[in-house]
């Protein structure tokens, strides 16, 4: 593909597939900007040696940092990049990425490697000369000690790298354990990559209503049994255990067959599971039934992040998704101190039920 990204852009207008909007427009010339810098990098204006002398120098921009609030375009914005590039590029999810990053660690630590990071780092490098990331947010203190030097190894070699975030950079980590250790990622974020906030006012996932076939509220008997039958439809009545194996662990769900699961709440953020457990799942199934979602605040909060980590991994991977909870998406985590964050999750739910979720993918 040859395009622009503004020509990307104006082809979906064009066909009626978005609607205008000033903000998203407003990005247009950056990526552009940023494409241009990629394909002259790859040209090879006097070889790699330069590249890389080009990719130490401090005030060297690096990538762009897209934020702003839940629906706003900005991972379609990054996908339109992404699709107009002519070097070699990878998109991923950021919780995804950072999962491969300390596995890659861990076995280079097995073979006796002490700076376990850089070999994983020129990895990277070597297989994409553009990085794309999908939802940067660190809640996870085995991150936060880590991307800070990634990212500096990334930068020394020329990646380019994008990333959008509900958040600016300075509220990353924010009230994190040990976060002054993390502060100076943050001053690198802001040195080393354009930092801008996409300020739509339209949250173009919110128009998507909730479908009665697939999030059902409140979760009593009229649910369940809507479930059973949704389900005695999709398996035949048929299931079995599924088991997956990650990094060395098993994590079973009872009731599977043909592709969908069903499970409770309790069964997959009740337990001490991760962003490695969920992405596993993810790409095991196609459909997941989720029954008995609770309200949630600050005394299940550790199942709460769990859930937002869960919806995070299925999203990205076009999963089906049918959902009975105790409220509609917005009010199952309507306060305390991880309400922000849910924000995003609460979209993503209702994005989940509309008609065409997935269907490319069934």
């Amino acid at each position: 593909m040859t395009e622009t990204v503004q020509q990307a852009y104006d082809a979906l207008l064009a066909r009626g597939e978005i609607a205008r909007d000033p903000a998203q427009e407003a990005v247009l010339p950056l990526l552009d900007s940023l494409r241009a810098q990629a394909h002259r990098a790859a040209a090879g204006r006097g070889g790699l040696r330069r590249l890389l002398a080009r990719g130490r120098r401090r005030h060297d921009r690096r990538g762009l940092y897209l934020w702003g609030g839940v629906g706003r375009g900005k991972s379609m914005l990054m996908d339109l990049f992404v699709a107009t590039l002519q070097v070699p590029a990878r998109r991923v999810h950021f919780h995804a990425f950072m999962q491969e990053i300390h596995a890659g660690m861990n076995a280079a630590r097995r073979q006796g490697v002490t700076d376990a990071l850089r070999p994983v780092a020129d990895a990277v490098a070597t297989g994409a000369r553009v990085l794309a990331f999908d939802e940067m947010q660190i809640s996870d203190i085995t991150d936060a000690m880590v991307v800070g030097r990634l990212f500096e190894l990334l930068f020394e070699t020329g990646v380019l790298i994008v990333t959008t975030s509900n958040r600016p950079p300075d509220d990353l980590y924010k009230d994190g354990l040990n976060r002054g250790l993390f502060l100076p990622f943050i001053e690198l974020l802001k040195e080393r990559m354009l930092v801008h906030e996409l300020a739509a006012k339209t949250d173009y996932r919110q128009g998507r209503m909730v479908g009665a076939d697939r999030y059902f509220t409140p979760a009593d008997q009229r649910a369940r049994a809507a479930i059973d039958r949704l389900w005695q439809g999709l398996t035949g009545g048929r299931e079995h255990p599924l088991v997956l194996n990650v990094q060395g662990r098993e994590v079973a769900l009872r009731r599977f067959h043909n592709g969908v699961a069903r499970a409770a709440f309790r069964e997959l953020c009740g337990q001490p599971l991760g962003a490695a457990d969920y992405l596993a799942l993810a790409e095991a199934v196609r459909v997941l039934i989720l029954e008995d979602v609770p309200l949630m605040g600050r005394e299940n909060h550790n199942e709460a992040r769990r859930f937002v980590t869960l919806i995070d991994a299925l999203y990205e991977a076009k999963v089906r998704l049918v959902v009975s909870a105790a409220a509609e998406p917005e009010r199952l985590y309507a306060e305390g101190s991880g309400s922000f964050e849910f924000e995003r999750t609460a979209s993503r739910l209702r994005e989940m039920q509309s008609a065409e979720w997935g269907a490319s993918t069934a």
